[in-house]
């Protein structure tokens, strides 16, 4: 999808031109990929704006930032109040919202350690991630998740995506609308950018982060909402062929949401139609975040955004 530019970036406490937030080639960042980042999206609701689940993601920013080591020079509170400043000064509602925090220009080498952290936030107008009307048709990918003791799955980094986009090339390329992958063991994993949810015989059933998975926050909030409406609830590990034989499949994910799954590797899930189970779970979610029914978990941070514009 198309980047679409807004008019301003936050760099380091303040904010700057779009155009204007480079970096230098030489850069730590583009050699090595010593960056971690957050996926942040903002939704129109009737009255203004809410951005979902901010304090949750800046945590996360900080704790990917804390495992490599990278020190940060705010709090969640301020990187908060970052976030409403951008998104309220480019006036853009629905958007995306790009925290990333990276080692800028200093030293070259493997070792970061003497290298700059900068921090950027940008947003921007973005829409459906996973393709397909009607539901995704997806593959097993032939390209494992990193080991738990190769990089850390925890981390929301830069370099993991690497991972990621060998998987989604090879669906893409194969008419595929994303890829799911094995875990080093053989175990389901994830999508290229997404949590995995299963549903069978009226029990959800999600992959356990020990299988090499990202803390997903729509993750954590479909795990709320699935315990609110009752939904038994497994976290384990789980054989590809399940996803042959289920009765519903869903990703989730910042940018994927609640995104119901067709069919894997060509054998529908079910009869193909989102079910039940997913139904409600992404009604309930659509519906918090759209300002449809109240923000009963304070999930929502208000923004003000004079005019919604964007997709």
């Amino acid at each position: 999808m198309p980047l679409e530019t807004t008019t301003n970036i936050w760099h380091n406490g303040r904010l700057i031109p779009w155009e204007k937030a480079n970096i230098h080639v030489m850069s730590h960042v583009i050699h090595y990929g010593s960056s971690v980042f957050e996926g942040i999206r903002c939704y129109k609701q009737p009255e203004g704006a809410g951005i979902f689940r901010l304090p949750e993601h800046m945590q996360r920013l900080i704790n990917s930032a804390k495992i490599y080591r990278m020190p940060l020079a705010y709090t969640v509170d301020q990187l908060n109040d970052a976030v409403v400043e951008v998104v309220e000064a480019n006036g853009v509602t629905p958007c995306y919202v790009r925290p990333i925090a990276f080692r800028g220009y200093g030293e070259i080498g493997v070792n970061p350690l003497k290298s700059p952290v900068e921090v950027y936030i940008a947003n921007f107008p973005w829409g459906k991630y996973v393709p397909g009307d009607g539901g995704a048709d997806v593959c097993i990918s032939s390209w494992n998740r990193l080991a738990p003791n190769t990089m850390p799955s925890l981390a929301k980094a830069g370099a993991n995506y690497m991972n990621s986009q060998l998987i989604r090339m090879e669906a893409d390329i194969n008419g595929y609308s994303e890829g799911i992958a094995l875990d080093v063991n053989g175990y389901l994993s994830e999508g290229s950018g997404e949590n995995l949810f299963i549903v069978r015989g009226g029990t959800l059933y999600t992959t356990p982060l020990a299988n090499s998975v990202l803390n997903g926050i729509t993750r954590d909030s479909i795990l709320v909402l699935a315990r609110q409406l009752g939904i038994p609830v497994v976290e384990q590990a789980m054989p590809r062929e399940l996803l042959y034989i289920c009765d519903e499949a869903f990703f989730t994910g910042t940018a994927a949401e609640v995104t119901h799954l067709r069919s894997v590797d060509r054998i529908l899930v079910g009869d193909g139609k989102m079910g039940p189970i997913t139904s409600a779970l992404h009604k309930a979610f659509f519906d918090i975040v759209n300002g449809l029914t109240p923000d009963r978990y304070n999930w929502l941070t208000p923004v003000k955004v004079r005019e919604a514009v964007g997709v």
